[in-house]
């Protein structure tokens, strides 16, 4: 299969695709027909909590796919060396902005933080610059916004997607401008670079494709179970919450909502295919839009796993000052949000 997909890239293309779009089409009449076959009564809370499962579940793994295919074709532009070349030697504003942008097309997981801290350290790109990338690249990943789209249109993932860029960028530069590299472990600066000074590869388009199938087998094999688990809880909030009791919770009225949804998504940590489709849930049942966007972001982009592996190369200082920065700007963007809508 894998001899075929590299020698007929754009035939396996041809087929897949409409294979995908009759799927995506058929889910609706799926989802009716399984919970027809129960026999469940219609309104019930059980009902509607299988009825949301059932739809959810393929909908967002067929999303899923295509992006993550797509997205890995993308990132074969973008290998973690051409990124520091790319992001080396620019200035503290247009380093955070390119960082920043970089950070979602550039892989990227919690293992990966300190290799990548190092590499750009050797390459001579401001720390702030770093850390806008190291923001970025978890939170506003392919699979946050395909999941935002697939359950609640365009407008709120490029809301997400706008918001977590201005969170990178501005992190980012207010951490370049305090000036805290002394905070840094002394090691990280005395590693020498080890470029063998050999030139790149590019790869062939066919070898490309390869690589977004290969993502689509990495990605999606390694988060299906969090889908499951994240959807099987927003399926019960969906059936079983009541309504009034979660706009008291995490409702505009609250003003306390913001900051304690952040504190809460910290140690809450999870990917983004566990998390959204529980905040999808909560946005059911009457939490506000800033309130819930402020704890998703604070599930993903403050991962407490990715803060423990970042102590091997920053000092406790600056990881209090990564953390504080950061969660600052997703309090103003969910007291903003609350504000507006």
């Amino acid at each position: 299969m894998t001899k075929l997909l590299e020698r007929y890239p754009l035939g396996s293309i041809g087929i897949f695709l409409p294979l995908w779009i009759i799927l995506y089409a058929m889910l609706q009449p799926f989802a009716d027909a399984v919970v027809s076959l129960t026999e469940l009564t219609a309104g019930d809370h059980l009902t509607e909590a299988l009825r949301f499962f059932v739809f959810e579940v393929p909908k967002v793994l067929l999303l899923l796919t295509l992006v993550v295919f797509g997205v890995g074709i993308i990132r074969t532009y973008f290998s973690p060396e051409r990124t520091r070349k790319i992001l080396g030697g620019k200035s503290l504003f247009v380093g955070n902005v390119l960082a920043s942008m970089l950070g979602i097309v550039t892989p990227f997981c919690s293992c990966s933080a300190i290799p990548l801290f190092i590499g750009f350290v050797e390459a001579g790109v401001p720390l702030g610059v770093t850390f806008s990338f190291l923001i970025a690249a978890p939170m506003i990943n392919e699979i946050a916004v395909v999941l935002l789209f697939g359950l609640f249109g365009w407008e709120t993932a490029l809301l997400y997607a706008a918001t977590g860029l201005f969170i990178a960028i501005t992190a980012g530069y207010v951490i370049g401008k305090l000036k805290v590299e002394r905070f840094v472990e002394e090691w990280v600066y005395e590693i020498h670079s080890n470029a063998t000074g050999l030139e790149e590869v590019t790869p062939l388009f066919r070898q490309r494709v390869k690589s977004g199938y290969d993502a689509v087998a990495d990605v999606v094999g390694k988060v299906w179970p969090y889908l499951l688990i994240g959807i099987g809880v927003g399926a019960g909030i969906h059936g079983y919450v009541p309504e009034n009791f979660m706009a008291s919770l995490m409702g505009k009225s609250a003003w306390w909502s913001v900051p304690v949804a952040v504190i809460i998504g910290v140690p809450l940590y999870s990917n983004a295919a566990g998390i959204i489709p529980v905040v999808h849930a909560l946005l059911e049942k009457g939490a506000s839009l800033g309130t819930t966007l402020a704890f998703m972001m604070a599930v993903i982009g403050l991962s407490l796993p990715e803060m423990i592996i970042l102590r091997k190369v920053l000092k406790l200082r600056l990881i209090f000052v990564f953390a504080s920065v950061v969660a600052t700007g997703i309090i103003i963007v969910g007291y903003l949000f609350n504000f507006i809508y």
